[in-house]
């Protein structure tokens, strides 16, 4: 297991080749019956893959949903630690049931990934510039210049359509990826703690156990005391029939293994 999980640091070592920055970006909450979908996304440079930390605690990192509640609160601390010494840049972003409801949950969590990125670097920087100033420039022309980004972008799973930055998608990268595993986590972490806050705006339902995924004991409630303002009506139609919906099995067997 050891040696699979430096195959994160190996990986994102051969994908850094040629730029100067390399994001992972994940989420979490895609399935859930209730709740905001969250995305994740953290920065390294090679001299962070190169760095002693990285070196030691790659074995220590892996896709959020095979860590323990303690061990994602403990690299959640560290990473804050990294982050205020400048080695990397996390961030989230979420986007709430309305807008799931609005977008769908793809479109949703296209949003949610969007927002987690434009806290890093916004879409603008990835485009190339108009019109690079030269010697004949203004002084103000130099000065509102602003060179391309350069940095590779990878996402867990497929490649979005139509999605604001330039792009890779990796199948199963938070297996895979040193950053995407760690953006997961960055993602998880900060969903739990939403859903432990809307445990206790909602009481009745356990989102602080099972955080809105499609547990029995969830289903159960929802057909008991019916749905809150937190659940995905889209989500919920069939169930509250007391069918499910074909559709939806994907994402409610992901309940058992997103915990």
């Amino acid at each position: 297991m050891a040696g699979k999980r430096r195959q994160l640091r190996g990986f994102d070592l051969k994908h850094i080749e040629g730029f100067a920055e390399l994001i992972g970006v994940d989420e979490a909450g895609r399935g859930a019956l209730a709740g905001p979908v969250v995305a994740g996304a953290v920065l390294v440079t090679r001299e962070f893959l190169d760095s002693r930390w990285a070196d030691e605690n790659v074995r220590r990192i892996n896709d959020s949903k095979q860590l323990t509640p303690i061990e994602r609160d403990t690299l959640w601390f560290e990473f804050e630690t990294l982050m205020a010494e400048g080695k990397i840049h996390a961030n989230f972003g979420a986007a709430d049931v309305a807008e799931i409801e609005q977008f769908n949950i793809l479109g949703a969590t296209k949003l949610a990934m969007r927002r987690a990125l434009e806290g890093i670097h916004p879409p603008e920087s990835f485009a190339p510039p108009e019109k690079e100033p030269d010697l004949f420039s203004a002084p103000e022309e130099i000065a509102a210049f602003k060179p391309m980004v350069s940095a590779r972008i990878l996402v867990d799973g497929l490649p979005l359509k139509h999605f604001p930055y330039p792009h890779t998608g990796v199948v199963g990268g938070d297996g895979r990826s040193l950053c995407i595993a760690m953006a997961s986590i960055i993602a998880k972490v900060t969903r739990d703690r939403m859903l432990n806050e809307l445990d206790v705006t909602f009481p009745g339902y356990g989102f602080s156990q099972h955080k809105g995924y499609g547990t029995e004991e969830h289903r159960d409630a929802v057909l008991k005391i019916g749905r809150c303002a937190q659940h995905r009506e889209m989500f919920l139609r069939k169930l509250l029939a007391k069918r499910t919906d074909p559709d939806q099995i994907d994402f409610l067997a992901e309940a058992e293994t997103d915990l």
